[in-house]
């Protein structure tokens, strides 16, 4: 399989879009399967071994909550 070019992408959703996104991830982790998200023209598939975890950032009068799903292509 031919190697992934390296991204950095950040997609902005409206409010019904991302609680829509959440749904379906949250139904995907619930049921075993793998999690399907097109991001920025590309299609990604999350495996069902993804790890999930919650960041929370303050710096300043600045906070962010990040959603993480990590997992490793062999």
């Amino acid at each position: 399989m031919a190697e992934k070019k390296q991204r950095d992408i950040e997609k902005q959703y409206s409010n019904a879009e991302f609680a829509a996104k959440l749904r379906r991830l949250a139904d995907a982790v619930e049921s075993g399967t793998r999690f399907e998200i097109q991001i920025a023209g590309e299609r990604i598939y999350v495996p069902v071994r993804a790890e999930y975890s919650v960041e929370h950032e303050r710096e300043g009068k600045e906070e962010e909550i990040e959603f993480q799903i990590k997992w490793r292509n062999d």
